[in-house]
């Protein structure tokens, strides 16, 4: 039984496997590649998976690299607070990152993100 944990961002397409939840560890990232770019996979202490592009609106920093805490990541370079559901910018400045839509089968930890009919991801998980 598939069960999404979480539906940020939006569109169709077709979901994708790119992981298991074991792979990312709590308060943790990891990141896959695709044509719209590196989009970072975080999961939260309380095991939510969330999906973002892996860049911060403010100097373009590797939010994968950041700190998770709460429903939210702090870019490892100036400290920009990110809602992970949203992608907004909770501060100490204003912008957003595309949020894409993921879920996660319980019954066998697998990550699927949903992508659009045209986009392939090159790799799996890093």
């Amino acid at each position: 039984m598939t069960t999404t944990t979480t539906m940020s961002g939006s569109g169709t397409g077709t979901w994708t496997t790119i992981g298991n939840v074991a792979d990312i560890p709590r308060r943790g990232a990891r990141c896959v590649t695709s044509p719209l770019g590196r989009i970072a996979v975080f999961r939260t202490m309380e095991d939510e998976i969330f999906a973002t592009e892996d860049r911060c609106p403010h100097k373009g920093g590797p939010l994968s690299q950041g700190i998770v805490h709460g429903g939210a990541v702090t870019c490892p370079l100036h400290s920009q607070v990110i809602a992970l559901d949203t992608g907004l910018v909770l501060g100490p400045d204003e912008g957003r990152v595309r949020t894409f839509p993921v879920r996660v089968d319980r019954a066998t930890g697998a990550i699927e993100l949903m992508v659009a009919p045209q986009t392939a991801f090159a790799e799996a998980a890093e």
